[in-house]
């Protein structure tokens, strides 16, 4: 008697396929790479510092490429050849504004970046551990996040820089000369004070949002069976919330953080073109807003000092936003519609 033939069926595909799929998601990927590559490996082909200042003051861009001999003769004759070496034209100071594009690229990157994996690890732990626990100690934890989303973000932020601003930027002076410290801390690493405040106050600021999150789905996944029979094994709590229940948020949290970034961008570059981020010699993408801002008259127009880092920006954005819509749809194919 012949066995029956088994006919096999079709496994519906996995998240990364269903991914680049997405023609949308695969373009966002496509940018993001291409801005992330150009923030890391610019400076080293880009001949021109950002920082550079020059006496070809608000030319405006040229993409004419020149001849070796053109290009001798008006550096003979000084200063015609700037406005073919500078791509994106240059600003105020005569510094080139497609260097100062990377270094904002840099900057904002690192910010939004560094600052979205503090929030997830605060509020990834503060969620779970509301969640699980439950009862009062549940409920305080929720009040005590509506007291801080009732406090408005830029004065937390404001009062944060001006108190501790001052005092790290001392303590990293003074780390230089430590006979413990100096190898970690290496000479001008009080100028990044600031941006160390930026990423640890906004961190701060936006898990608040990602703890709720995580908080309602512990509050759904330890009710499962799965959950249930590790409590009757006799399974510590850290381990059940590290073991089962973590890895079950894995793409929720994905989600929401990638939706985070763009968020924190967003606020340091509000903050720095209000003055109270980045500010010379560095530059992030909201201070160069700022200082294209401050050039704006109805006699001259220097467009190119806005339109270029608010192009770059929101092409970051957008690339972002369309990422983390597609990876929802990724990771939960029964969110599609």
């Amino acid at each position: 008697m012949s066995e029956p033939i088994s006919i096999p069926t079709a496994q519906p595909p996995g998240a990364w396929r269903r991914l680049t799929r997405n023609r949308v998601a695969v373009a966002a990927m496509i940018i993001l790479a291409g801005i992330a590559f150009v923030a890391i490996f610019g400076p080293s082909i880009f001949p021109y510092s950002p920082e550079k200042v020059t006496p070809h003051s608000l030319h405006p861009p040229s993409w004419l490429p020149l001849v070796a001999e053109q290009a001798k003769l008006d550096l003979d004759h000084g200063g015609a050849v700037g406005r073919w070496q500078h791509p994106f034209g240059t600003d105020m100071n005569g510094r080139d504004v497609f260097s100062r594009v990377i270094q904002g690229a840099r900057v904002s990157l690192i910010v939004g970046l560094c600052g979205a994996l503090v929030s997830f690890f605060v509020g990834t732990t503060y969620g779970l551990i509301a969640g699980y626990v439950g009862g009062r100690t549940d409920n305080v934890m929720m009040r005590f996040i509506e007291m801080l989303h009732s406090v408005p973000r830029l004065i937390i932020v404001i009062v944060a820089i001006f108190t501790f601003g001052p005092w790290l930027e001392g303590w990293l002076h003074d780390a230089q000369s430590s006979p413990w410290l100096h190898y970690i801390v290496r000479p001008g690493a009080e100028g990044y004070a600031k941006i160390m405040i930026l990423i640890l106050c906004l961190g701060l600021i936006e898990w608040l949002a990602m703890a709720r999150i995580v908080r309602g789905q512990v509050l759904a996944l330890k009710e499962q069976q799965f959950v249930l029979a590790a409590r009757a094994l006799g399974q510590s709590h850290t381990r059940i919330l590290l073991r089962h229940l973590l890895p079950n948020l894995i793409g929720v949290i994905v989600v929401y953080l990638t939706l985070t970034i763009p968020a924190v961008i967003l606020d340091e570059s509000f903050l720095s073109f209000l003055g109270l981020g980045i500010s010379d010699p560095q530059a992030s993408w909201g201070s160069l807003l700022s200082d294209g801002k401050n050039v704006i008259n109805p006699i001259h127009s220097y467009w190119w000092l806005l339109l270029f880092p608010a192009a770059a920006m929101s092409l970051t954005l957008v690339a972002l936003n369309f990422l983390g819509d597609a990876l929802r749809d990724a990771l939960d194919p029964r969110a599609r519609r």
